[in-house]
């Protein structure tokens, strides 16, 4: 192919363009733009709309982990316990601690009335009446980390921990994902924008159950790709479904506008 003063002569484009489009029909590959049918249908895909990664806070080892992958959980459950007993142990440590300042305390206070002790010793008391206070509040937060519960209903994806392991602050235990709030994310064109917009109904077909959902959409994205002249959407479904997951896809149908 040759160039014409730096660019393509239109032949040498159009031989581009053939052999680009044969490739793409031996392999099997499609373009990334989205593809829009007559009837305002395009390929969608069923997300959770929350994905974390749960980690350790402090550094101990595991007590309990009773969920693998796969399994389901309900708010609130218990997903992570760790051995705490060094740290409540200086947790009543710190309550003992404060305990006896704040009595020193109320004894210098007292004295001091009496003019038996100055003004710095009751300063003193007091200081280290709200530093053991502190101490405690900062055991109290420390063993409250010991537990770690679920956040939300949804189930396990990944299990990366044992039982009976010592962790260290920040090692990731477990993946979980909120299968109770599937979204559906899609690629549609932006030509759509003309009458698109957030709460537009839709119906969806999963094709791995074979049935059809209402849905609405939820959110438009906020820049137009130049290149493929796409927009990303996403949709809430209506209503519960415990049947779908993740990873599902279908073709979404949009109402007429």
């Amino acid at each position: 192919m040759k160039a014409v003063s730096g660019v393509w002569s239109r032949p040498a484009c159009r031989s581009v363009i053939v052999a680009l489009g044969l490739l793409y029909a031996q392999w099997g590959w499609s373009a990334p733009a989205a593809t829009a049918t007559d009837d305002n249908r395009i390929r969608t895909q069923l997300v959770a709309r929350d994905e974390v990664e749960l980690s350790s806070e402090i550094n101990a080892k595991i007590a309990a982990l009773p969920f693998r992958d796969g399994d389901a959980f309900r708010a609130g459950q218990m997903l992570v316990s760790l051995d705490c007993s060094l740290y409540a142990a200086q947790l009543h440590k710190a309550q003992a601690e404060a305990g006896a300042a704040h009595e020193l305390l109320e004894v210098d206070q007292r004295l001091a009335q009496l003019h038996s002790v100055g003004e710095l010793e009751v300063e003193q008391a007091d200081a280290k009446m709200k530093a053991s206070t502190a101490e405690v509040a900062y055991m109290q937060a420390t063993v409250q980390k010991c537990v770690i519960s679920a956040p939300f209903d949804g189930r396990v994806t990944k299990r990366t921990a044992s039982p009976q392991q010592f962790v260290e602050a920040g090692k990731p235990l477990l993946t979980i994902i909120d299968t109770g709030h599937l979204e559906l994310k899609m690629i549609v064109p932006s030509k759509w924008l003309a009458w698109l917009k957030a709460g537009h109904p839709l119906s969806v077909q999963v094709d791995e159950v074979g049935k059809t959902y209402p849905a609405r959409v939820a959110r438009i994205g906020a820049r137009v790709d130049p290149v493929t002249q796409t927009v990303d959407v996403t949709a809430a479904l209506a209503g519960n479904a415990p049947e779908l997951l993740p990873g599902m896809s279908g073709w979404a149908t949009f109402a007429a506008p």
